[in-house]
């Protein structure tokens, strides 16, 4: 009796594992119990990543990655994984963003690689040297900046799997990107550095695209800076007046560097910034940048279109050429610009603009920053880009920023000194 009540027990099992399995192929399990299965069911060599940072007792104070009762010196991750090789030697399985309906939030969310080479100022007036308390709790002077070969690994590709682009590699498979993450050189750092016979600080402008600039003769301001970063549909020529000819640093995705040619080709721009010596900086907003990147470094077509190199204009030099590193992305959303828009079904497209990116690329590049053609408190007045000289239009308000929280953000760091706002009013 009992041994025909033993088999009938894992007979209604079997059939249980696969109406479960059935299910599951169709779709209808919960998001997070499917997510959980397929990834206990796929991952017999890994252990989970927030498993890890308890295990070894990591922890994050005042901008110090380190592990109790280790040296005061911060240690990277790449240091730790010497330490657990036989830990990260397989890539997850795949984490979709489908399986979430707002944005997740793991144990090591506010956790960063905090290893870019130190930056000595003798400059007084420098924004690292703010007193207010809140940018200094918030602000991680040694964050890593900049992604290429030599600091990606199976380790951290699993650590950033778990984050949605363009803060990670959620969605992505480890053979489409990793090899072409592996073709991107360490560029030269720090990105800036203090003119010779200068006073020891780098002076830097970022000019935005916003209609504000029209008519506001900041161009020869701009021009007199140390550095002058730009962004996305940088229409210079026939605008000089207004927001001045050098560029030293330009930042783009694939997509902002390619489209705007024809978006802003009826006011008379013709490439991307192309100044002698100028430093790109890229945002790595998708699987399209990838494999933009995959093209660029090796000088291929890209599906049968032009070399991405002919959009630098002869200027690409991968010694100049920086890729924004996934943390770096990811702190300025969590410490400054994490929106309410982030617990929407839609939070997955949700993320900071290309010049919000650009202005913390100046802050922890430079010592002063000035930021011109920003959104300000009298948005409505202007036209949406500056290079609508003879037409009023409206500022659009696309879904996947928050251009009011980042319109705060901004007069309150001008508030607070820890750079300067060009306003009219």
């Amino acid at each position: 009796m009992a041994r025909q009540a033993v088999k009938l027990f894992f007979f209604v099992l079997v059939i249980l594992f696969s109406i479960v399995l059935f299910i599951m192929s169709q779709g209808h399990l919960p998001s997070n119990i499917r997510y959980r299965w397929i990834a206990m069911s796929a991952v017999k060599h890994f252990k989970r990543l927030d498993s890890f940072y308890k295990n070894e007792r990591l922890w994050q104070n005042e901008g110090n990655v380190t592990l109790l009762n280790a040296t005061r010196d911060s240690l990277t991750m790449l240091e730790m994984d010497q330490m657990n090789k036989s830990r990260f030697e397989y890539p997850i399985p795949i984490i979709y963003k489908r399986y979430f309906k707002k944005l997740p939030q793991w144990t090591f969310e506010d956790i960063y690689n905090l290893d870019a080479p130190p930056r000595s100022t003798k400059c007084a007036q420098s924004l690292r040297n703010s007193k207010d308390e809140d940018f200094q709790k918030a602000f991680l002077p040694n964050i890593r900046m900049f992604l290429h070969k030599d600091n990606i690994n199976m380790r951290e590709w699993n650590r950033l799997s778990h984050f949605n682009n363009p803060f990670g590699f959620m969605d992505m498979a480890y053979e489409d990107v990793m090899p072409v993450l592996k073709l991107i050189s360490k560029p030269k750092e720090p990105l800036l550095r203090p003119k010779p016979g200068g006073d020891g600080c780098i002076h830097c402008a970022v000019v935005g695209t916003a209609g504000i600039l029209n008519g506001s003769k900041m161009g020869a301001e701009i021009d007199a800076h140390d550095y002058v970063f730009r962004m996305n549909g940088a229409v210079i020529e026939g605008y000089e007046e207004d927001v001045g000819n050098r560029t030293s640093v330009y930042v783009h995705t694939s997509f902002s560097i390619s489209s705007s040619l024809y978006i802003f080709k009826k006011y008379g721009y013709k490439s991307a910034p192309h100044d002698e010596g100028i430093k790109y900086v890229m945002i790595p907003e998708g699987m399209r940048d990838y494999k933009w990147l995959k093209a660029l470094i090796r000088e291929d077509k890209e599906s049968g279109k032009n070399s991405p190199r002919t959009y630098y204009s002869g200027q690409y030099n991968e010694s100049r050429f920086y890729v924004l590193h996934q943390d770096f992305l990811r702190y300025v959303r969590n410490r400054f610009l994490k929106s309410n828009n982030l617990n929407r079904g839609y939070w997955a497209i949700v993320r900071p603009t290309n010049g919000a990116f650009t202005v913390f690329t100046a802050l922890h590049a430079c010592d002063t920053v000035s930021a011109y053609g920003f959104i300000t408190e009298d948005y409505k007045k202007y036209s949406c880009y500056y290079a609508e000289r003879h037409l009023k239009t409206n500022v659009i308000f696309y879904s996947n920023h928050d251009y009011i929280m980042e319109k705060n953000l901004w007069k309150r760091l001008h508030d607070k000194k820890i750079m300067k706002l060009y306003q009219r009013t």
